[in-house]
């Protein structure tokens, strides 16, 4: 099946889309169409994130993100011939997914997504030249606005860094090393949570008076970004063992370590594609010191027990 188009019409920059009496594919026709339908969808997916952010500078860049994915629809449109609708599935899942990671990174991970659509963009070349136009226009525009987004949590990483790091080193070793010596899940976790609380405490109230003493005016937020954090992975580590009957420490330490993996991951994903910054290093790095210190301190509890005799 063949398309034969009679339209003309020019993309901002001022390239002209004039084919009269061209003929398209009806493959190349389905392409175009899933290309529209990703502009419409993501345009009101930037258009909700609109809504929610409070930054004045933050509305304006999202605007034109959302301005230049409607462009881009309104092109592709003058080749199907139809307007589309977003699919509102993926519009509240992005929404819910900026709620947890923020729309930085959001954004970005959608984008990244789009690049598997854009691939198509190759096989539309002999039919469309035009479509490069389209996709270096999109390249260049969308970056540069992405680029110019200033999200506040995005400048705290470093606390955050520090909070979730010394929590999952700190904690993993400790509960490790209590799960082997205690034998009881009660009394691992209560003596967890009463470690971690003070740990989140105690970082908190450095991270405020490393953040003082450099004269940092937003002094506190860092303090409570680093012990949201760290009380975060309380929770989670110790968990388990709330969870899993008294005598069953293996299981608990085991879920444990899994929660410990799913953490790093979560959050390594977070920071390289908010930051751009390389996932597979980063990610092994956090891991394995992670894992070695709960065998260490897994084999610490072993030596205390046997060593010292005790028998609870």
């Amino acid at each position: 099946m063949f398309i034969q188009l009679k339209e003309s019409f020019t993309i901002s920059g001022g390239v002209s889309m004039t084919e009269v009496g061209k003929t398209l594919s009806e493959k190349t026709l389905r392409i175009i169409n899933k290309l529209q339908q990703n502009e419409v969808t993501e345009r009101a997916i930037y258009l909700n994130l609109v809504k929610r952010v409070k930054k004045e500078s933050e509305k304006v860049t999202l605007q034109r993100i959302a301005d230049e994915e409607g462009k881009h629809a309104e092109i592709w449109s003058n080749y199907t011939h139809h307007k589309l609708k977003p699919q509102w599935f993926k519009v509240w899942f992005y929404t819910i997914l900026s709620f947890i990671f923020g729309y930085t990174c959001t954004i970005k991970i959608m984008e990244n997504g789009e690049k598997v659509a854009q691939s198509e963009y190759s096989k539309l070349m002999t039919e469309v030249p035009e479509a490069e136009a389209i996709l270096q226009e999109e390249e260049e525009h969308e970056q540069a606005l992405i680029a110019m987004l200033d999200e506040e949590r995005l400048q705290y990483v470093g606390s955050m860094v520090l909070g979730l790091n010394d929590a999952l080193v700190e904690l993993t070793g400790t509960l490790a090393g209590l799960s082997f010596a205690l034998q009881n899940n009660k009394i691992v976790a209560l003596s967890g949570l009463i470690t971690g609380i003070s740990a989140t405490l105690s970082m908190a109230s450095s991270e405020y008076l490393a953040a003082r003493s450099e004269e940092n005016q937003n002094a506190l937020k860092s303090a409570l970004y680093t012990g949201i954090m760290y009380i975060f992975a309380v929770v989670f580590m110790v968990l388990p063992y709330l969870l899993f009957p008294s005598d069953q420490y293996v299981h608990a330490l085991i879920t444990m370590l899994a929660i410990v993996v799913i953490i790093i991951f979560v959050f390594t994903y977070y920071i390289s594609v908010a930051k751009d910054l390389s996932f597979k290093k980063r990610f092994s790095e956090m891991a394995l010191i992670s894992l070695s210190v709960a065998a260490l301190s897994f084999l610490v509890g072993f030596l205390v027990k046997r060593f010292l005799g005790i028998d609870l």
